[in-house]
């Protein structure tokens, strides 16, 4: 519910800032005064349009905030987690307007775009009148609204899941349907790149070894040769390396008899003998087994480069051709059982929609049912409201096409004076009739509705007597179970409210501001009295208005 409102520097207000309780607050005040300025406020937090020449004379920028307690409104909280602005179970909305800028918006102290702005509000708060936020006129409000007037909100979400399943089912065998028209041109394409690339896969995964084994053939010669030429430089000449440390060592041993301190000296020689003998032995049998094999070599050679052309053409490494092969292999077999499986599908796609249709066909007629008895309650609290003979029905007419909500398009049409064809509520009634149409609409749906504040501007227009009262008995009544707040020009309606505010302009020479005071007990009578008996208030007139209250209180 609105908790807290703030204004500063908008059009007449300096500095205002209010409180907002439960229950039914009245907005009352003189012809002039300003009570309009309440409702603008709130538009603007709601993300109304910011004009410059809603800006106090004199300055050059002008600020409104309104705090709402979310704890009866969970829509409200939802949205707010969904994008990743709540904080603590309450919401602020902040608007800056600037003389020679834009507007600025914030939510819980976070710059928005206004559109964040406006659906936020739609969850926060309703205003009935002459003004923007009137969702009862948008399509899908009407058939929320009748959807939980009849408790239909389980039977209306397993439609919606029912039609969210079909459509699932005929996108895959659109899919399918699209793949399948061309699956044997696709078909042939696989199955040729498969024969391409299959031979190859195994070299593909050891590409690496492959590409050495290549590497090494194609310098076999050199490596033949030069192995052979190390190995007698080690072992095998006349003058190699074993022989001369075999002399060394030979000398060493004669020198040692002389200084033992050379016999480390000469056991890393024979250990230089002996890995020396072997290292000679492994290069020869290297040697010997080292042949040239041009036709392995060019064997090898066609291998790498089909598989460099498989890399160029497919734009792949050569480690990835497995991976691509296998792909390419399930795509076959997809498109091999495709027949199978779009016959498999058209049976789905079949059995949901006889689901879907049941189960829209069930909730259709339970609307049809509850629709009969709003419009026949609505009409019926018209009577008592100043459209005697008006009627209101509401509309279930059938779609041509399914979608998630059903089978039924919601329609509010109402008929303000007998004689009139019903037309659609946003077409069909003035400022004041719709006003009330939409009191009757929310009293009889007051424990449906999920938005906890209601505002309410000038129903009054154009009624008094019995009728006020009526009207303030159904705003009380609401006010009772939501947050109502009544800008009213009647002492009978503003006596039915729970809290009472007064709006108060002052002028002098130097300026024009408008004031929002909430009233006790003794300054609501004073008020009452202004209400009933204008600018001369007598002490008739004040013991009427005391009367009045104390009847309502």
């Amino acid at each position: 519910m609105l908790a807290h409102l703030a204004i500063r520097d908008l059009v007449i207000v300096r500095e205002l800032a209010l409180d907002f309780s439960p229950g039914m607050t009245a907005l009352t005040g003189e012809t002039g005064a300003g009570k309009s300025i309440l409702i603008d406020a709130l538009g603007l937090t709601l993300g109304d349009k910011a004009l410059p020449a809603l800006i106090r004379a004199g300055c050059e920028r002008a600020e409104v905030s309104s705090e709402f307690d979310l704890s009866d409104c969970p829509a409200a909280s939802d949205w707010l987690r969904d994008h990743d602005l709540d904080e603590n179970g309450t919401c602020q909305l902040r608007r800056v307007l600037v003389r020679n800028g834009r507007s600025r918006a914030y939510i819980n102290g976070r710059p928005v775009p206004l559109v964040l702005l406006r659906e936020l509000g739609e969850r926060l708060l309703d205003i009935h009148g002459q003004h923007a936020h009137q969702s009862l006129l948008r399509p899908a409000t009407q058939r929320e609204l009748l959807d939980r007037y009849g408790g239909l909100e389980i039977t209306a979400g397993e439609v919606a899941e029912h039609f969210t399943a079909l459509q699932a089912a005929r996108k895959k065998y659109e899919h399918l349907r699209q793949v399948a028209e061309d699956r044997h041109n696709r078909l042939d394409y696989l199955r040729f790149q498969i024969t391409e690339i299959e031979p190859l896969v195994e070299a593909a995964s050891h590409f690496s070894e492959l590409e050495a084994e290549h590497h090494r053939l194609a310098h076999a010669e050199r490596l033949r040769h030069e192995t052979g030429e190390i190995t007698a430089e080690l072992a095998d000449s006349e003058d190699d390396i074993s022989s001369q440390l075999g002399a060394m060592q030979r000398q060493l041993d004669g020198l040692i008899a002389l200084d033992k301190h050379l016999r480390p000296v000469a056991e890393l020689l024979d250990s230089a003998l002996v890995q020396i003998g072997e290292a000679a032995q492994t290069l020869r049998h290297y040697h010997d087994a080292m042949e040239n094999d041009p036709a392995h070599l060019q064997a090898l050679d066609e291998q790498i480069g089909r598989l460099h052309e498989l890399e160029r053409k497919h734009r792949v490494e050569v480690a990835g051709l497995p991976e691509l092969l296998t792909r390419f292999c399930e795509e076959r077999d997809t498109l091999d059982a495709a027949d199978e499986r779009l016959a498999r599908l058209t049976t789905r796609v079949t059995e949901l929609e006889t689901t879907y249709r049941q189960a829209a066909k069930a909730l259709s007629a339970v609307r049809h049912k509850t629709a009969a008895r709003l419009s026949d309650v609505v009409t019926e609290s018209m009577q008592t409201l100043n459209m005697q003979g008006g009627h209101f029905e509401v509309l279930c007419e059938a779609r041509h096409e399914p979608t998630r909500h059903g089978s039924d398009h919601i329609l509010f049409r109402v008929a303000a004076n007998p004689g009139q064809p019903p037309a659609p509520l946003a077409d069909a009634a003035s400022g004041g009739e719709l006003s009330r149409i939409s009191l009757a609409i929310q009293v009889a749906t007051a424990d449906c509705g999920d938005t906890p504040t209601l505002i309410f501007d000038e129903v009054d227009v154009g009624i008094g007597g019995a009728v006020a009262e009526i009207i303030g008995s159904l705003l009380h009544e609401l006010g009772c179970r939501r947050q109502v707040l009544c800008v009213t020009h009647l002492p009978q309606i503003a006596a039915k409210a729970h809290h009472h505010l007064r709006v108060i302009k002052h002028t002098s020479r130097e300026a024009t501001e408008t004031d929002i005071r909430p009233l006790d007990h003794e300054h609501r009578i004073e008020e009452i009295a202004r209400m009933l008996g204008g600018i001369e208030i007598t002490a008739q007139t004040l013991a009427h208005a005391r009367e009045i209250l104390l009847q309502n209180n």
